[in-house]
């Protein structure tokens, strides 16, 4: 195999093993601007991945079940906004509660679903003209999944939205100093449920993608620790939209690579290289000196008249 075809099948499979990881890291990097940690990523994914097969395997529209799976996602969220904002419960430990209860959750009810096929997964999609591009007309335009495209110009449209708007402002002013955009007239805890709700659409959705598209098929923990990921990927794109697409990139050629060198390095150590990266970046983030672009007041539940 040439070099070219190195490239093409390796950019094509970081862009779909990367999508699940774009769509729940821009939620969680929205979550998290607000200054609310979600750590139940994992949780809303795999109920996401179980709500999708159900429904597109019972109605046939894998669409369907993606619409599923956003809404279980944000109702899951919504859970932990009740906790973590309203009762102002520690979000780290509302988070990993919000973990364990979905595996345990999707892995009683999706039993019946193990060993099914779906009848009808998510197209294909191919940009017309930008295909024919040499090498990244084949890699990045030809046969990828709608939500990947759809991933990516989400992306823009959620820095531009964080960046060049006043809603955008909001956000990062509650996530900096709540108690000022209080006082600005901002209303912080609706805009606290709003990011985290939001955040949980974009979680489900990613789980989504692994039952009706990745994977059409159920299979109970397949999620298999991509919500960690996602974790780490937010900081990694230190809370910055478009520069989530580029980590996600990044992590997907490196979980492609750990299967195609096998030939050459332990298989073993290939299969830990892309979770040891994302325990590295979760470990250099602690260092004080690098938490460049994480919000003030990340964390921390408000209290209003509390300083």
């Amino acid at each position: 195999m040439g070099w070219e075809s190195w490239i093409i099948d390796t950019l094509k499979r970081a862009l779909a093993y990367g999508t699940p990881l774009l769509w729940g890291t821009l939620g969680e990097i929205y979550a998290e601007r607000a200054g609310v940690v979600n750590l139940g990523v994992e949780g809303m994914m795999i109920l996401g991945a179980l709500s999708a097969f159900a429904v597109a395997q019972s109605t046939g529209n894998p669409w369907l079940g993606i619409l599923a799976a956003s809404v279980v996602g944000g109702f899951a969220a919504l859970i932990h906004a009740f906790f973590s904002v309203t009762l102002r419960a520690n979000q780290y430990v509302s988070g990993l509660a919000l973990t364990i209860f979905g595996l345990g959750l999707s892995g009683l009810l999706g039993t019946s679903w193990v060993g099914i096929s779906l009848k009808n997964p998510l197209p294909k999609a191919t940009i017309p003209g930008l295909e024919r591009i040499p090498i990244l007309g084949e890699a990045l335009f030809r046969d990828h999944s709608y939500l990947t495209y759809i991933g990516i110009v989400l992306a823009v449209v959620l820095w531009f939205v964080l960046y060049k708007t006043r809603w955008g402002i909001a956000i990062r002013s509650v996530g900096e100093s709540p108690s000022t955009a209080d006082a600005m007239g901002i209303d912080v805890f609706a805009v606290q449920y709003l990011c985290v709700i939001f955040g949980g659409i974009l979680a489900g959705v990613a789980g989504g993608f692994l039952s009706v598209e990745y994977r059409p098929a159920w299979t109970e923990g397949m999620t298999a620790g991509m919500g960690w990921i996602v974790i780490a990927l937010t900081i990694f794109a230190a809370w910055d939209p478009l520069q989530a697409v580029g980590g996600v990139v990044l992590f997907g050629a490196l979980y492609h690579l750990a299967y195609r060198l096998q030939a050459w390095f332990p298989p073993e150590f290939l299969k830990l290289m892309p979770y040891a990266f994302a325990i590295l970046v979760l470990a250099v983030a602690g260092l004080r000196k690098v938490k460049r672009g994480a919000p003030a007041s990340l964390g921390v539940p408000y209290v209003r008249g509390q300083r």
